[in-house]
């Protein structure tokens, strides 16, 4: 799979989690596009490799061999990432504006005459078309079962038509002589997913996980494994994921620019999310040991795990009784949030010296251990530092 397969179907994947998002920008009116310019280079090669052997100036076999590469070349170099044209929104529509005169190109050089193919005015391939020459691409397979990238190229056919079940097929059988192909893993996650209800929960999840484990940057797999936990409302760990994308692709490149708002919306979802919400009151026996304007951390940190806090809120001590909240907006370090941890205890202490670390006569309180989402979380401050 080429960078533009890798991207394109991630990108892809993360508009199928995040529903309404563009992921692809809308070609201008009248833009050209680099697929068809692409195309046009490699149909004036054959041309001239052609009239090459017509002419004599070549060897059969030689030109044999390299019309095979440019074949080859065609199928993973045409549409390299750059301009798309697609509407956000619809997955299925967007993949394939783009792919089905992609899968035409590559299906033609696979099982027909490269040397005729005429693209852009001459004319235009038409769906029947399509489907006629992936039909004879599967009746090849049939005689030779053990071509990977045949049953890569049907598969992939397949979910440009909207057949997935027929692409299952196709890339249960590509991954059975390709155990640790991550690509063919991801692609029949992907499959599997769309023909069960866009749903990556279970097998489709199982894949992913499978070929990250195989191909820790497969840029797909990455996405899809962000989109599943975006799916189940882990919001945090779809933007760790999808974080990961951001080094495979070009920092200045309209892909990086989406995944980062991907990234961002998952954050801002994350910290939206979870929200631990209590009061905080002062205990009537320590009432004299506090000045009005002493300052209050409300705090939560993990039940197990670092002690550092995961979200702190200051308040005075005339403020006192108050209701909180705590939010991922609230956390003091990169990665150490509310979110992240599933059982936190809610702390309160009076700074007697102002700062954040406890020091001897601060008063101080906390909470049983309690879900990260709790609601009606009780704290009293009832104790002196360093009287125990």
């Amino acid at each position: 799979m080429t960078l533009f397969w890798a991207i394109g179907a991630a990108l892809a994947a993360v508009a199928l989690g995040l529903a309404a998002r563009p992921l692809w920008r809308r070609r201008a009116p009248g833009a050209v596009s680099r697929d068809a310019m692409n195309a046009a280079v490699y149909r004036e090669q054959l041309r001239e490799l052609d009239a090459d052997l017509a002419a004599g100036a070549i060897a059969q076999a030689d030109h044999d061999r390299a019309r095979d590469e440019l074949n080859r070349r065609v199928i993973e170099d045409v549409s390299q990432p750059g301009e798309r044209a697609a509407p956000g929104g619809n997955r299925l529509v967007a993949y394939s504006v783009l792919a089905v005169p992609l899968v035409a190109l590559g299906v033609y050089f696979a099982v027909g005459n490269p040397a005729v193919i005429v693209l852009e005015d001459d004319a235009q391939a038409t769906q029947r078309q399509i489907e006629a020459m992936v039909e004879r691409l599967a009746a090849r397979l049939k005689e030779n079962p053990d071509d990977v990238e045949g049953w890569k190229m049907l598969g992939r056919s397949y979910s440009v038509l909207g057949r997935f079940r027929d692409a299952i097929d196709a890339y249960t059988r590509a991954a059975a002589r390709a155990p640790r192909d991550a690509d063919v893993l991801v692609d029949l996650a992907d499959v599997l997913a769309m023909a069960n209800g866009q749903r990556l929960a279970g097998d489709p999840e199982k894949l992913v996980e499978r070929a990250l484990q195989i191909d820790p940057k497969n840029l797909k797999g990455l996405a899809l494994a962000g989109t599943a936990a975006f799916d189940r409302g882990d919001f945090a760990r779809a933007a760790a994921l999808w974080e990961r994308m951001l080094p495979l692709v070009a920092a200045d490149s309209e892909d990086a620019r989406v995944v980062r708002e991907n990234v961002a919306q998952a954050r801002a979802k994350a910290g939206a999310a979870v929200k631990l919400a209590g009061t905080v009151s002062l205990s009537p026996k320590l009432k004299g040991k506090a000045a009005p304007d002493d300052i209050v951390f409300i705090f939560a940190r993990a039940a197990e795990g670092p002690r550092v806090p995961l979200a702190v809120l200051r308040k005075q001590v005339r403020d006192l009784p108050v209701s909180f909240s705590l939010d991922d907006s609230m956390a003091m370090a990169p990665g150490m949030n509310l979110s992240g941890f599933a059982r936190v205890v809610v702390g309160a202490r009076i700074s007697k010296s102002g700062g954040a670390a406890p020091q001897p006569g601060d008063l101080q309180g906390a909470s049983a251990v309690v879900a990260n989402d709790a609601a009606g979380v009780k704290v009293v401050i009832d104790r002196v530092v360093g009287a125990d």
